[in-house]
């Protein structure tokens, strides 16, 4: 780590040094504020040492302009003839801490290890909030992502109930904390609870919270969902696939803004803004009776509709350019760039997974392709539509033994349908008309994750 130390005194500068260099730091020293603050265009120390009072200048001024350029590098003041007035403003300036000399060699090495501490901690949340601004980035510039965006400005602000429709893959999770994080509920808990995702008797459990002693299992009071999200946002990811007792508990939450933990009889009152999603047909299975008619009516107070990619293949290069940087810096190699008959190849693919399963395919040309410069030649074996040929033969041409071939069809057609549906298996099997548990038995027969 490297510090900067800027002192008049020479003896200052020579014995700090000499302690910190023990320390294992690598340390400049400059003698006034002029080649210090030149030093600083040159290069970003980990820390800094400034005196208060120096023949050009006063630190303390020093202090405000750097604080202006480099906000996140501790600087601790250090100063023999100094007030406490002088120490106030350094601090209220952003000095990480004010030392007087003669100064404490013992305190020294720890005001700089808590400083360096500071620096690097600082330094890994910023890298934490920009990956998360990152990961949750509308990716897009055709019409359609460009309305979509301003429709998510308009109703953002408000506390309005969203219904956010959309195909598996499409990114309605991406929708929903995009309208939480342009609203006034910003600084508050985003909170997502799958009803797909949970067994059908745990949702309520999870969701409402459970006394102790509930059911068995349930040694200690744990907050649900609804808890976590009061006072910011809950989003109910496949509302469609919640049971209709939890659907007429949810309505009460919405209506009245209460509920009860299970197992309990006192009500709790919490304000959390409802956004909902869901992949399937909501008006038909209110027709069918299988979703609640008021529960539609108060979740489809603002229908957002999340676009197929199919509607926006211009956007392919775009978010090709997005995962590509995404996936080097996961798996720690260079920029994979692809070339103008990649893009088009890639673009002329079909995507029933949506971007999910545009991801899954960056990643496995990541993962099996050692080339840097790709062409449409490099990514055609490792392409969805490639499956369907071996060695050279096409799959529905080749003559095999009728049972071989009929499990290598299953396993090449339900291990697709699994991408497209992110591996979530009611899904799958609702999409194919299959029971969840003929289904799950299919997967494990013949060995598919």
């Amino acid at each position: 780590m490297k510090i900067f130390i800027i002192d008049d005194e020479k003896n200052i500068r020579i014995s700090l040094g000499n302690i910190l260099e023990d320390e294992g730091y690598e340390v400049q020293s400059f003698a006034n504020i002029k080649s210090g603050l030149q030093a600083l265009e040159e290069g970003d120390p980990d820390l800094i040492l400034l005196d208060v009072i120096l023949p050009d200048g006063n630190g303390i001024e020093a202090l405000e302009e750097i604080k202006k350029s480099l906000p996140h590098v501790p600087v601790i003041m250090i100063s023999g003839n100094s007030n406490i007035s002088s120490a106030v403003k350094a601090i209220k300036l952003g000095a990480f801490d004010f030392l007087e000399k003669p100064l404490s060699l013992p305190k020294i090495k720890i005001t700089v290890k808590k400083a360096l501490d500071y620096h690097a901690l600082t330094l890994k949340l910023m890298r934490m909030q920009a990956d998360s601004e990152r990961a949750w980035r509308m990716i897009g510039q055709s019409p359609v992502m460009h309305e979509l965006n301003a429709l998510i400005s308009k109703v953002a602000p408000s506390n309005a109930k969203i219904l956010i429709y959309g195909e598996s893959g499409t990114g309605k999770e991406l929708i929903a904390r995009l309208i939480h994080a342009r609203s006034t509920r910003k600084d508050k808990t985003f909170v997502k609870f799958n009803s797909a995702a949970i067994p059908r008797e745990l949702v309520e459990s999870e969701l409402f919270g459970f006394e102790k002693g509930a059911f068995t299992g349930a040694i200690a009071r744990k907050k649900g969902k609804l808890e976590e999200a009061d006072g910011g946002t809950l989003f109910l990811d496949e509302i469609g696939d919640m049971e209709l007792a939890s659907q007429a508990k949810i309505l009460r939450v919405i209506q009245e803004g209460e509920f009860e933990r299970v197992g309990s009889n006192q009500t709790h009152r919490i304000d959390a803004r409802i956004i909902a999603a869901t992949n399937q047909n909501l008006p038909e299975m209110v027709q069918k009776g299988t979703f609640r008619e008021d529960l539609y009516y108060r979740l489809n107070v603002v229908p957002i509709q999340s676009p197929p990619l199919r509607e926006r293949t211009s956007d392919i290069p775009l978010l090709i350019n997005h995962f590509a940087y995404d996936l080097a810096l996961e798996l720690g190699t260079r920029i994979k760039v692809f070339m103008p008959s990649a893009l088009q190849k890639m673009q002329q693919q079909s995507y029933p997974g949506n971007v999910r399963e545009l991801k899954n395919i960056m990643e496995r040309i990541y993962l099996l392709c050692d080339k840097e410069m790709l062409e449409a030649e490099d990514i055609q074996p490792l392409l969805p539509d490639s499956a369907l040929a071996k060695d050279g033969v096409h799959f529905w041409e080749e003559t095999a033994n009728f049972q071989d071939k009929r499990r290598e069809f299953e396993i090449r057609y339900l291990s697709r349908q699994l991408e497209r549906f992110g591996g979530n298996i009611s899904q799958t099997a609702a999409a194919l008309g299959l029971q969840q548990g003929n289904l799950s038995r299919k997967i494990s027969e013949l060995g598919l994750k």
